[in-house]
């Protein structure tokens, strides 16, 4: 007969670990896994971008020209911007007239056309790649390449015009029309706002037009009324995108002018004067100057219009 020992109640045939110092342990583990997924990104951030940030802004405060060593000089790159310097506030005006004339054309637009795709036309997926293409190839240097064609002297546009007995002006060395070329380029990429707006117009319930149009509203009157106000989060929407994206507008202005600003700098975008600086005269610490201060600017843009949203924007949970 095998005679089996009884333990103490209070014993215990082992010594287990505490079940705090285990999760505490697994915890750990899931750390150091974490940190390890992570790792890649957070080098690249690091190493990538805010490094750049950094250094970016120390040299802003110096005189540095890529072929000697950084010299200390404070804000001096700025007060020259702001005092000395005639053709920053150049580029600042045809930058800034440049986005006050392409974001609303090239937002009205937009609209414009995803109101008509969203009347239930046949091949709808069709036209809305075709729409969509320009935006994804609006930012290339074929495309500014195809646009200086179009609008030099003896381009299609003109060609056409001669045929109405109209003598076309050179639309890229003219003062006056140079940036206006710019803007045809940016509006002509309006895809990614339609895009965006015709989703949103497919999220209004049709029994809204119903019930306007049996109240006597007509087209105008849903338009304004309903359209309008729904969209209001998409309108934002588009909004601070395309003026951030028009502040940092470079590749067309570059091929289009030659990289020299266009006549009298008709199109010396911000962007291209930077980049001149940075690359041509190599004054890294001016051209870094200009960056921060670009970046003020669009902050500034970009608050200004969450401010203002408040006021404007409709939302569907809103009371």
């Amino acid at each position: 007969m095998i005679v089996q020992a009884k333990l103490p109640a209070n014993a215990t045939s082992a010594h287990p670990v505490p079940r705090r110092r285990v999760k505490v342990g697994m915890d750990a583990n899931n750390n150091v896994a974490a940190f390890l997924f992570l790792s890649p990104w957070l080098i690249g951030m690091i190493c990538l971008t805010l490094g750049p940030i950094l250094a970016s802004f120390y040299l802003s405060l110096t005189s540095y020209d890529m072929f000697s060593a950084p010299q200390w000089i404070g804000f001096d790159n700025y007060i020259k911007m702001a005092f000395e310097d005639s053709r920053y506030y150049q580029s600042l005006k045809v930058t800034f007239s440049y986005v006050f004339l392409s974001v609303p054309l090239k937002l009205a637009f937009a609209l414009g056309i995803a109101m008509l795709l969203n009347r239930g036309l046949r091949g709808l997926g069709f036209y809305r790649s075709v729409f969509y293409l320009p935006s994804l190839l609006g930012g290339s240097v074929a495309v500014a390449i195809m646009w200086r064609q179009v609008f030099s002297y003896d381009g299609i546009i003109n060609q056409v015009l001669l045929k109405f007995g109209i003598d076309g002006p050179s639309w890229i060395t003219s003062t006056d029309y140079a940036l206006y070329t710019l803007v045809a380029l940016a509006i002509w990429q309006f895809g990614s706002p339609m895009v965006i707006f015709l989703a949103g117009l497919k999220q209004i319930p049709q029994d809204i037009y119903d019930a306007a149009e049996v109240d006597g509203a007509g087209p105008i009157r849903k338009f304004v009324s309903i359209t309008i106000p729904m969209l209001t989060p998409i309108i934002f929407f588009n909004f601070v995108m395309q003026i951030i994206g028009a502040f940092q507008a470079f590749t067309p202005a570059y091929i289009i002018s030659g990289g020299k600003g266009g006549p009298a700098d008709a199109t010396l975008f911000y962007t291209l004067y930077l980049y001149e600086q940075a690359f041509t005269n190599f004054q890294m610490g001016y051209a870094s100057a200009m960056a921060w201060v670009l970046v003020g600017i669009i902050g500034t843009a970009t608050a200004a219009s969450f401010l203002s949203a408040r006021y404007w924007v409709h939302y569907g949970d809103e009371r």
